[in-house]
């Protein structure tokens, strides 16, 4: 593995899990009124009028506490199989 690589999933594994899901949890539904921003974005993906920048760097901001949750927790419990 490369350098890199094992620097991000030292930083990942870091990570308290706890403080990660309070953050994934409050930006995929914020804000709640009138629909949250990550249902609208992933809407506006499906629908092909993603285009401006600034929707896309807010899916971004959406979506990436979301996406290294699970990878945190893949990981752990990825870790937990391999010492079975």
């Amino acid at each position: 593995m490369e350098a890199a690589q094992q620097l991000l999933i030292r930083w990942l594994d870091k990570l308290p899990i706890i403080w990660l899901a309070l953050l994934a949890g409050w930006l995929a539904v914020a804000p709640l009124y009138p629909e949250p921003h990550l249902v609208e974005k992933l809407r506006m993906l499906g629908q092909g009028t993603l285009v401006r920048p600034l929707d896309v760097f807010d899916l971004l901001m959406h979506a990436v506490p979301l996406l290294l949750l699970v990878a945190k927790l893949w990981r752990g419990f990825w870790l937990r199989q391999l010492k079975r």
